[in-house]
């Protein structure tokens, strides 16, 4: 494949459409179902973002992930954080090796599973805040120091956090200042019957997908940066910036029920994540522009995990989604 692109922005707008449509193809031959999730993963990976995938178990969190990378011709590695794990299980870790033509011994660095251009975080709330550190900074920074060194991570990196939502008794949640590094927060529902006898014969015969890769590394990181090129209207951006700013509770900006049900609002990253993950949706759809719908279907994802109720809210039977809603009607 060739890693040049259209200069063009109708022509930039139909290739990346194009490219688009073909992953979430090749994604389909082994995935059923779970089209808005897909959206929002390849939204979230182009925008160079991360997302944390809540979700009970069986539900092909790891099948999906590992489809995608092997869409996208990326390196993948999946790590399941348990109580025990350390961060240099995550890192890399140091070993002594003898020099054989000299006979002395010299540490050697041996790299870890998060050098991989996507990563999946098994159940990330289940080791506690110092390994759960550990990945967050190399998400944050791209890079990595272990013995004094810095090691830089391979573009594009994508990191896919998972939590179950089930068992809670000996997990270390993720409190919200580090929620927050995360772009979207996508919630995995159960398969429809018909989706779910689709699966059950998909599974149990034999059946072999051939996956074919649509993008090379090079593509990628020539779009993550096409993206930020993408034009967007003062008025779409204002509107952004108030839906934000009124998820604050008691400030000038925020309603009187806002102030009632939200102890804690959104920051500056909730505007800049919605901004830029419109921008990667109007050109998945064929489009050089933002418009306001694009901001309207990522509110959930980029604000969910960002906005915090309070007991009122959960006696009125309020969620954050509902409240994003409210929010987004109004406006």
């Amino acid at each position: 494949m060739s890693s040049s692109r259209p200069e063009a922005p109708e022509e930039i707008a139909v290739s990346f459409s194009e490219a688009f449509s073909n992953i979430k193809g090749e994604i389909s031959k082994v995935v059923v179902g779970q089209s808005e999730v897909v959206d929002q993963l390849l939204i979230s990976l182009f925008s160079g973002g991360h997302c944390v995938l809540v979700g009970v178990p069986g539900l092909a969190k790891t099948l999906l992930i590992h489809t995608v990378a092997d869409t996208l011709n990326l390196s993948f590695s999946r790590i399941q954080f348990t109580p025990d794990l350390m961060p240099g299980d995550i890192t890399g870790t140091e070993v002594i090796e003898d020099d054989k033509e000299t006979g002395r011994k010299h540490f050697k660095f041996i790299k870890g599973p998060i050098f991989a251009n996507i990563v999946l975080a098994d159940e990330i709330n289940r080791t506690p805040p110092k390994t759960q550190a550990a990945l967050l900074e190399g998400m944050q920074e791209h890079k990595v120091t272990a013995s004094g060194q810095t090691f830089t991570l391979d573009d594009p990196f994508f990191v896919l956090a998972t939590q179950n939502p089930i068992e809670q008794e000996g997990t270390y949640p993720l409190p919200e200042a580090q929620l927050d590094r995360f772009m979207f927060q996508i919630n995995l529902n159960y398969p429809s019957p018909d989706e779910e006898k689709q699966i059950v014969k998909q599974t149990t015969s034999v059946r072999i997908s051939d996956i074919r890769p649509v993008l090379e590394k090079d593509q990628i990181l020539d779009y993550q940066k096409l993206i930020r090129e993408v034009p967007v209207p003062e008025q779409v951006l204002d509107k952004t910036i108030k839906l934000v700013t009124q998820t604050r509770p008691n400030t000038e900006q925020s309603t009187e029920w806002v102030d009632s049900y939200l102890s804690w609002g959104a920051g500056p990253r909730a505007s800049q994540y919605l901004i830029l993950g419109a921008k990667t949706r109007a050109l998945s759809q064929g489009r050089f522009n933002v418009e306001w719908p694009d901001i309207e279907a990522l509110a959930v994802p980029v604000l969910r995990h960002r906005i915090v109720t309070n007991y009122a809210a959960e006696a009125d039977g309020y969620t954050t989604e509902d409240i994003i809603l409210k929010l987004l009607k109004e406006l």
